[in-house]
């Protein structure tokens, strides 16, 4: 058995024989689920929630360079619990595992790390806010004001986000629905981060700024035991308004979006509202991956089209997918990222 697939059991242990995308259909058991009219609570709710099953910290960036080169930065952490419970030293059940990654025009950096909780080599505190695996870390006095981190081999980046909106609730106050059959997760961004700092790439060291998108996501069941995977859309558009939005695919397709306001005014849409249609794929990993979609949003008069900046982002870790950065054009236009899973 190669290290990968050591790694991939280790983090999902059900997903070998388990439902949905890594595992992510399978029934939640004795893990606890997301409630309907549950308020989320702040600073608590950025930190962890070990009595769900899987849960994650998700960064995502764009950026130009002084020469006007665009970048994508990833900086992501899960949580996986063996058990619905915390504990101390090895006892614990949490698993953490870290994805970092930057995208040029040309080029596709990845790098991820493993770890098991309660030894001090991962982790998440709410406040003041720390997230870190090894040495890189995501951290500052509060969620609006954060330092970012990471290195792999070939790359490493050391940013500063600062906040200037809202935290956004996606569905009903942060629960936000994922298929007809009734899985969901808690679910809230902060997409409204101003960025500056530096990419350290195989060429030197590259001044950058731009924006950034923070996702945070728990669940214990969120895809039913049919859905293979998603499509999921962070689009940040030149007047200021931003859309957020999902395809999860399955027997029958499952859509939800929310259009976010530039004075960070959230509005749900429900399935049906949101609809993207892939129109160029891309033979990346031995996978055709659809790398140019028609994304439309007719309550709000979008009609885009979406296109990768670089159709090789292709995060070749434990549990594989394609993440990276994307431009916008049509009736709205702007960049954003795109995140792909299930597509073998």
């Amino acid at each position: 058995m190669n290290a990968k697939v050591l790694a991939f059991l280790l983090l999902f242990p059900v997903a070998a024989l388990a439902q949905g995308f890594a595992g992510l259909g399978t029934s939640a058991g004795d893990f606890a689920q997301p409630v309907p009219g549950k308020a989320l609570r702040f600073p608590a709710d950025h930190g962890p929630h070990p009595d769900f099953r899987i849960e994650w910290w998700y960064l995502t960036a764009n950026m130009t360079g002084p020469d006007g080169t665009p970048y994508g930065l990833q900086w992501t952490l899960f949580r996986s619990a063996l058990a619905p419970r915390d504990g101390a030293g090895w006892d614990t059940p949490q698993l953490w595992m870290g994805h970092a990654a930057v995208t040029t025009p040309d080029a596709h950096h990845v790098a991820e790390r493993l770890a098991r909780g309660g030894i001090g080599q991962a982790g998440v505190r709410a406040d003041p806010f720390l997230a870190w695996i090894d040495d890189w870390a995501m951290e500052g006095p509060d969620l609006d004001s954060l330092r970012l981190t990471a290195s792999g081999t070939d790359f490493a980046y050391d940013v500063r986000l600062r906040a200037s909106g809202p935290l956004v609730l996606h569905g009903q106050g942060g629960y936000s629905v994922k298929s007809a059959a009734g899985q969901a997760s808690h679910y809230y961004s902060q997409p409204f981060f101003r960025l500056s700092g530096t990419l350290t790439l195989p060429g030197g060291a590259v001044p950058v700024t731009g924006t950034a998108w923070l996702d945070r996501e728990w669940s214990s069941q969120p895809l039913a035991g049919d859905q293979r995977g998603w499509d999921w859309f962070s689009l940040s558009f030149d007047d200021g308004n931003k859309l957020m939005g999902f395809v999860l695919r399955g027997a029958t397709d499952y859509t939800a979006a929310t259009w976010i306001a530039a004075d960070g005014q959230a509005t749900p849409l429900a399935d049906g509202a949101f609809a993207a249609t892939p129109l160029v794929r891309h033979g990346v990993a031995g996978r055709q991956v659809p790398t140019t979609w028609q994304v439309s949003l007719p309550a709000r008069g979008v009609d885009v089209t979406v296109t990768a900046m670089n159709p090789d982002a292709w995060m070749q870790t434990s549990v594989p997918y394609w993440e990276g950065p994307v431009t916008i054009t049509g009736s709205h236009g702007g960049t954003g990222y795109l995140e792909m899973t299930g597509y073998d």
